[in-house]
């Protein structure tokens, strides 16, 4: 397996994008991982990795979002991290964890030391390769739950957010956040860009806000295209393009992600509504 992870990165543009290979193919193993130790019986998968690996979207993702769904006595974070760190160094990887267990967000951070180097994606031998994956023990209500089968890299059966909930879900991080992450609107802009996806998950976002201290009015089918377009307009657009482009998956990819056009595609989308 780690033979085809160097065929999969040589052919890459630049050493950014092996890394982005790199990471997307071991998530996936992650999740291979997680699948056959039982994890998906209790969490449902979500986030911008989740819309990447099963709906296409055309930029690279970090981390891996769970939620703890189905909250039972066989959940034990610790087992699948466990299971996942044997399998990787079966397979000859290097591979530290560093686990937090304590806050209502529990947190593993995966250091696959050396990986970079070994892929001749850095020069340096010290560089690593890093994967955060959380866990929401105590997830806002509301989310509509869905199981795909998809292959990427290998056969997942991934239970995960249904579509109206991701998109509740990124509203939510756009709106909460107190920085500047272009990722967001990227996001944003590719969900609003297809007629075809589903509105968002009100009840979730709505809970999803209260429980982070929202404090303004709570956006729903009739105001939520303000709110945001509100939001999107108080942003550093800079800081947005600088943030989103090393995860393009076409490098050229931010050229229409621009404030003017998200905010026009808002308030069309805010008119067709009417």
């Amino acid at each position: 397996m780690k033979d085809y992870l160097r065929t999969l990165t040589q052919d890459s543009v630049d050493p950014i994008q092996g890394r982005n290979k790199a990471r997307e193919y071991i998530q996936a193993r992650i999740l291979e991982s997680l699948q056959r130790s039982g994890a998906f019986i209790n969490l449902a998968f979500h986030g911008g990795t989740a819309l990447r690996l099963l709906y296409g979207l055309q930029r690279f993702s970090e981390d891996l979002d769970f939620a703890l769904e189905n909250p039972s006595s066989n959940y034990d974070f610790q087992y699948y991290l466990n299971a996942l760190k044997k399998m990787f160094i079966s397979e000859g990887y290097k591979l530290e964890i560093r686990l937090k267990l304590e806050k209502t967000v529990q947190s593993a951070f995966l250091k696959f030391i050396e990986l970079p180097y070994e892929l001749g994606l850095s020069p340096y031998r010290n560089e690593n390769l890093s994967i955060k994956i959380e866990v929401d023990t105590n997830p806002p209500v509301g989310a509509g739950l869905v199981t795909t089968i998809v292959r990427r890299y290998v056969f997942l059966n991934l239970h995960h957010h249904d579509r109206s909930s991701l998109f509740a879900g990124k509203l939510h991080a756009l709106l909460s956040r107190n920085f500047t992450k272009g990722r967001d609107l990227y996001d944003l802009m590719w969900y609003l860009s297809d007629p075809n996806w589903p509105s968002p998950n009100y009840v979730l976002l709505k809970n999803a806000l209260i429980q982070t201290g929202w404090k303004k009015d709570i956006p729903d089918e009739r105001n939520w295209r303000v709110i945001v377009i509100e939001k999107v307009s108080s942003l550093d657009w800079k800081k947005v393009i600088s943030d989103v482009k090393p995860f393009l998956e076409n490098m050229d990819g931010d050229s229409l992600l621009t404030k003017d056009n998200l905010v026009s595609i808002l308030r069309k989308s805010n008119k067709d509504q009417k």
